[in-house]
């Protein structure tokens, strides 16, 4: 199980009761997603709006069973509506 840091956006931040940042084990990206949502169930909300998922500076939005390496830094984003 890899323990990876997890970065968000500070509009996040009230969903994680203010936390700035934090670390959880976590295999893939879906892992990571439920586990979180497990934690604080607040995040759910942004969940249904959209959001982007970036490892180490690459951004991913629909394949979340992507493999997390430990010490991987996962980044939190609105997802970004393309027209």
């Amino acid at each position: 199980m890899a323990t990876i840091t997890v970065g968000f956006m500070s509009s996040f931040r009230p969903a994680f009761d203010g936390a700035k940042s934090l670390d959880i084990e976590a295999t893939t990206l879906r892992e990571l997603m439920r586990k979180l949502v497990e934690r604080y169930p607040r995040i759910q909300g942004h969940l249904d709006e959209g959001i982007a998922l970036a490892i180490n500076g690459q951004i991913y939005r629909d394949n979340w069973d992507i493999k997390i390496q430990d010490g991987s830094e996962v980044y939190l984003l609105p997802r970004i509506q393309g027209g």
